[in-house]
């Protein structure tokens, strides 16, 4: 799948880290780290105007941005959410994004909504459901869009496929793009038991548009670890391996480090996006290689 995004690393954008990211270099004896492009929620922008758009309107203008939706709720049996979609659409006609996308999950009914991404069962009829959504917001964006991975605590007894077939499935029936959070594959192979080396191997690069790395929470129970993903610390060393095992395969791939909790100094940040950008550069083809060094 084709991506307009660089393959370099990018941050998720937070407001404490404007100034940081606006900086100008020329003034400050030691120019700041930059990140190659940011990454927004567009539910934090639903607002038509205030300090949010001033500062969103300024960055637009140096970096190019991923909308990262996470409220289309696209796996409820009800429909999308259509009040986010035609505010992601709007927010689409004016900053014209680089990427969009949201979840392989549901996150509402009819009557309620849920401050989570739950997940959905991997069979032909959930498929052919979320694979109907997806087409409606491409339908409306006029734009193919990413589906992210999720994270899971428990798996459906009545699955009739697997999370990485499901994904290729839904990929090539709907015409969207993976986000393959690497994170995410480490939390759910440590919860619901499955090899983490495998799930990475099966996913086809040629579908993947950009990639995510976090940090998450353990506990330990009597019943073995539980992973929570809460993007609040630094990537795991297994999350590193895994990504590293995934990039000498694909080739680099844009990828994000998501910071949501506990939100840390800039410079903090910075240092897993030079990581990002090592591994990036030893997996670069060899002629691209040698110009960068």
């Amino acid at each position: 799948m084709s991506c307009s995004l660089p393959p370099s690393g990018g941050i998720g954008l937070k407001s404490v880290h404007y100034n940081d990211v606006l900086d100008d270099d020329k003034a400050k004896e030691t120019p700041r780290r930059k990140p190659g492009w940011v990454e927004v929620h567009p539910q934090n922008y639903f607002g038509d105007g205030g300090p949010a758009h001033r500062w969103l309107t300024a960055i637009a203008e140096v970096y190019l941005l991923s909308f990262h939706s996470v409220g289309l709720s696209l796996g409820s049996a009800d429909g999308l959410n259509q009040y986010d979609l035609e505010k992601i659409a709007a927010l689409c006609d004016r900053y014209q994004p680089a990427m969009v996308s949201d979840h392989l999950s549901w996150s509402g009914n009819a009557h309620d909504r849920y401050p989570d991404l739950l997940p959905i069962p991997y069979t032909q009829e959930a498929l052919d459901h979320f694979s109907t959504q997806i087409s409606c917001v491409q339908d409306r964006l006029q734009r193919p869009i990413l589906i992210e991975n999720p994270s899971r605590y428990l798996s459906y007894a009545d699955d009739e496929m697997s999370e990485t077939d499901f994904i290729h499935a839904l990929c090539k029936q709907a015409g969207c793009g993976l986000l393959f959070d690497i994170n995410n594959v480490e939390v759910t192979a440590t919860n619901v038991g499955l090899d983490m080396e495998a799930y990475v191997d099966a996913i086809d690069p040629a579908i993947v548009g950009e990639m995510h790395l976090a940090g998450h929470a353990r506990e330990e129970h009597e019943s073995g670890p539980l992973l929570i993903d809460d993007h609040g610390s630094i990537v795991s060393d297994v999350t590193w391996r895994l990504y590293n095992r995934f990039i000498e395969r694909a080739g680099p791939k844009p990828t994000l480090i998501e910071w949501d909790t506990d939100i840390p100094e800039y410079d903090v940040l910075m240092d897993e996006v030079s990581k990002v950008e090592s591994i990036l550069l030893q997996h670069q083809p060899e002629a691209l290689h040698a110009l960068a060094r």
